[in-house]
């Protein structure tokens, strides 16, 4: 079903059935007006007919589900004045003067008949549009379903034993000389993150706060492996809170400026990150210098390829991802609504 829609099968198909409805109605036009106006009657009609019915699905019903109402009502008026006025002249022209029925050429007489044609036609169109639309959400969200499923399975067949884990980790914890207090913190920093991807990332939201504090520790964690000659920038606005953002959605995006930045000798390498809120967006930009000279994947990668594919089902087209790359520079801003 979802290829019959991608190739506009049922448009192909309702309109298929409509010309020869109306066609099978006209035939007997064509011994009393000649073939050549009985196409050109099935032309006008049908033409007039798919401006009203496209005009209400692109413009109007667009413009009710936005809550503009005004412009949705002054676009349905317009699409069903198309139809209207353009079949009442030509129904002027063909049945007043071309069959000569001297009555008809009232540019009024079908005015009542042909916008009750339009309304049918229009409120049928709209009733598949909109039924079209309900089963390729319903596809999405099973889909997503399908793919948080399988994501999970991955997720709990990549957990080794946490407690292992953990117990392992108190135990390094504690064999580290007391008086090595960085290498502990580490640990400890170490221990945050892995806690929070098995622990707390396991619904679907995650509050803002705990994001960046897990953004926090992989920064730090990432100053400690580089040197001097790296300047690392990690800001973030103090309105960042009160609400939730999928887990894990953000780190791809700083993971990668960290496997792709620059490895300057006679310069400074940098990498900047900034997340700020503007009125209901989100924003999350990342900006590291590279090297012209070695090769820098156009997609960012397995990891931004699998992100795009999760904003995408998560988001539609509510979000905006933006790469830019200059001769030094590459930049990824991420917008996400605040829904």
């Amino acid at each position: 079903m979802p290829r019959f829609f991608r190739y506009r099968l049922d448009h192909i198909l309702f309109w298929t059935l409509t010309v020869f409805f109306h066609g099978y109605t006209r035939i007997p036009w064509i011994n009393k007006a000649g073939v050549g106006q009985f196409i050109l009657e099935l032309i006008i009609r049908n033409g007039l007919l798919a401006c009203a019915i496209y005009l209400t699905l692109l413009f109007s019903i667009p413009r009710f589900t936005q809550g503009k109402q005004a412009s949705g009502i002054l676009g349905l008026v317009v699409a069903l004045a198309i139809y209207v006025l353009g079949k009442n002249a030509h129904d002027v022209y063909f049945y007043g003067y071309v069959v000569g029925d001297l009555q008809r050429q009232n540019f009024f007489y079908n005015t009542f008949y042909n916008f009750s044609i339009v309304i049918f036609y229009v409120a049928f169109a709209t009733t598949l549009y909109l039924s079209k639309q309900w089963y390729l959400q319903r596809e999405k969200m099973r889909q997503i379903e399908m793919e948080k499923l399988n994501t999970e399975l991955e997720y709990l067949r990549a957990q080794i034993n946490p407690h292992f884990l953990f117990n392992s980790i108190n135990t390094i914890y504690f064999q580290i000389d007391k008086q090595n207090q960085a290498a502990r913190e580490t640990l400890n920093k170490f221990s945050d993150m892995l806690r929070y991807q098995l622990y707390e990332c396991s619904g679907s939201e995650i509050a803002i706060e705990k994001e960046i504090a897990y953004l926090d520790n992989y920064v730090n964690l990432q100053r400690l492996r580089k040197n001097n000659d790296y300047k690392i920038g990690f800001v973030y606005d103090k309105n960042l809170c009160n609400f939730t953002i999928p887990p894990l959605l953000l780190i791809p995006f700083v993971e990668n400026a960290f496997k792709h930045v620059s490895n300057f000798v006679d310069r400074t390498n940098e990498i900047n990150i900034q997340l700020r809120r503007t009125k209901n967006r989100f924003i999350l930009q990342v900006v590291n210098t590279y090297d012209t000279s070695t090769t820098l994947p156009e997609s960012g990668g397995i990891g931004l390829k699998n992100v795009k594919r999760r904003l995408d089902l998560l988001y539609g087209n509510m979000y905006q991802l933006t790469v830019e790359k200059t001769s030094a520079l590459y930049s990824v801003t991420l917008e996400l609504p605040l829904l």
